[in-house]
């Protein structure tokens, strides 16, 4: 038989395991396996932790910026291939397209542009492929344009047509490319100048200006038109000091 002491010290030992059974939830009364409360803390649920699925087409715009920046048409078109978005701009607002002719990225912008970039998408300075490759005489990629739906009409930020900076910086081949596609040759922009008195007030009457001034005045520029402050082409050439232009103008006669 136990002791009195014996029978105590079972009864405590018991009393400490049903408290500890309790303490983790188990069933003591059913003698059921004990199972976690509700609220136990325990090892987090792999499913906490699995990575996130990654779409079948991965937006690469990024990477597709810095290809089309650097004329690597060769990724330009692997990541067209695997889901870069054509159309997707960067903080600036320029499309991939925008990003490649303001880098004069020759290769790149025929890679965009075969693939379906928008020539006319403008960024956040409203510039457009089109738009730019006019302005600054890049005139592969201009050509590109033309023959892809370019919108002759559109405006820079200046409220001019392209035709007004090409003809501006004096680049004889794009004013007259872009006058063969049949851009408005007396656009008048928002400061008030068109093509022919841009080519006299910005030019230097250098060769290039004055060929400039005659294939605008062979397209039917109007000489007449009067800028903001009143003046002529030709009033303008007389009063820079520009005499070989000034004869050009005084020289011209319709057609």
């Amino acid at each position: 038989m136990r002791t009195i002491t014996e029978r105590t010290a079972l009864v405590a030992t018991t009393a400490v395991a049903i408290l500890a059974l309790t303490a983790c939830g188990a069933d003591v009364g059913s003698g059921a396996s004990a199972t976690p409360t509700q609220g136990a803390v325990g090892p987090p649920s792999t499913s906490q932790f699995s990575p996130t699925p990654r779409p079948t087409n991965p937006d690469r715009s990024g990477d597709l910026q810095a290809a089309a920046a650097a004329d690597d048409a060769t990724r330009v078109r692997d990541l067209i291939r695997r889901g870069a978005v054509i159309e997707a701009r960067d903080a600036q607002g320029r499309t991939p397209l925008v990003t490649a002719t303001k880098n004069r990225a020759v290769e790149s912008a025929r890679a965009l542009i075969e693939a379906g970039a928008d020539v006319n998408s403008k960024d956040d300075l409203q510039d457009s492929a089109y738009l730019y490759a006019g302005a600054e005489g890049y005139d592969q990629i201009l050509r590109m344009t033309l023959d892809h739906g370019a919108d002759l009409a559109s405006v820079n930020r200046f409220g001019g047509t392209a035709l007004i900076p090409a003809a501006e910086h004096g680049s004889v081949s794009t004013v007259r490319m872009l006058i063969d596609a049949g851009v408005d040759v007396n656009h008048v922009n928002t400061p008030g100048w068109t093509a022919l008195q841009e080519a006299v007030v910005y030019g230097d009457g250098s060769q290039r200006y004055l060929d400039t001034v005659t294939a605008l005045l062979e397209a039917g520029a109007d000489p007449n038109i009067r800028d903001a402050a009143g003046r002529t082409a030709l009033e303008n050439a007389e009063r820079v000091g520009q005499s070989s232009m000034a004869a050009t103008l005084r020289g011209h006669r319709p057609n």
